[in-house]
């Protein structure tokens, strides 16, 4: 079990980021921003609202690849030096095993609700209304699966780490997740409170800024309309900058806890 300081990890991020972000931003931009700003062209009203088979489509291939560019993204800030090309080349090489870790992890979800709604139902208390009935035992109930998902996504947080710096499967790559981030839980889910909560509070309060500006100069927000495609591309961009710190954090946050030293550097040649 190995120490973790996120002040070192975030000191040695910030490094990369000033060093390499642009190079960086152009993963984020080309694998995160402008696949998104398409789905949120095409579906403003986002995964709660009504769409059709073909955007739904869109929705998952927009998923995919973000998921590679984060893996490149983290590959990029693991080391050694490699082409922007070479990193992108990487993140699809490793897609398919991280998938199936994603896959493995919404399983292991669904499978701990299971229980759960057993005992609503148990508890008398109407599964299919929508919203569901929140009683103080639903309450209590509600929490502990999100207490346990909680714990269980704070362990596997470096999942998409491993998948990128190790040439394993998807067990192989939950198991050493779990193994990394042994006796530093609540360190790890302090920074994850932290950023996720920043980074909510940046999307909303950006988003809701774009869209009341463009709705006054351009127009109401409409699927394919400039108003949709001026937010979307804003939105797209804010969402790839996080991303791109996220990834360098978990990348030296891994680093740290594997017991290797790496110095990052993406060439000025890019691609």
């Amino acid at each position: 079990m190995r120490g973790l300081s996120i002040s070192a990890a975030w000191d040695e991020s910030r490094a990369i980021l000033a060093h390499d972000g642009r190079l960086l931003m152009t993963v984020a931009l080309a694998l995160v921003a402008f696949p998104s700003a398409i789905n949120n062209l095409i579906n403003p009203a986002g995964v709660g609202g009504t769409s059709s088979l073909w955007v739904d489509a869109v929705t998952f291939g927009v998923t995919l690849l973000t998921l590679t560019g984060q893996l490149a993204l983290i590959r990029l800030a693991l080391g050694p030096s490699i082409t922007v090309g070479s990193a992108i080349s990487h993140g699809f090489q490793r897609l398919p095993a991280y998938c199936l870790v994603v896959v493995v992890l919404l399983v292991g979800l669904f499978l701990l609700a299971v229980p759960c709604a057993v005992v609503l139902a148990a508890l008398g208390i109407p599964l299919e209304t929508r919203p569901l009935q929140l009683t103080p035992a639903a309450a209590v109930v509600l929490l502990i699966y999100l207490a346990v998902a909680v714990y269980f996504a704070v362990r596997l947080v470096l999942s998409s780490a491993v998948a990128s710096a190790e040439d394993v499967g998807p067990i192989a790559i939950l198991k050493r997740s779990w193994r990394l981030t042994a006796g530093n839980w609540w360190t790890l889910f302090g920074f994850l409170m932290i950023f996720v909560v920043g980074a909510i509070v940046l999307l909303v309060a950006i988003g809701s800024a774009a869209g009341v500006i463009v709705n006054l100069l351009v127009g109401s927000l409409q699927p394919m309309s400039a108003a949709a495609l001026i937010v979307a591309l804003i939105q797209a961009v804010v969402s790839a900058a996080i991303t791109a710190v996220f990834s360098v954090m978990l990348a030296r946050i891994y680093l740290q806890l594997a017991g290797r030293n790496a110095q990052a550097s993406v060439p000025s040649s890019g691609i």
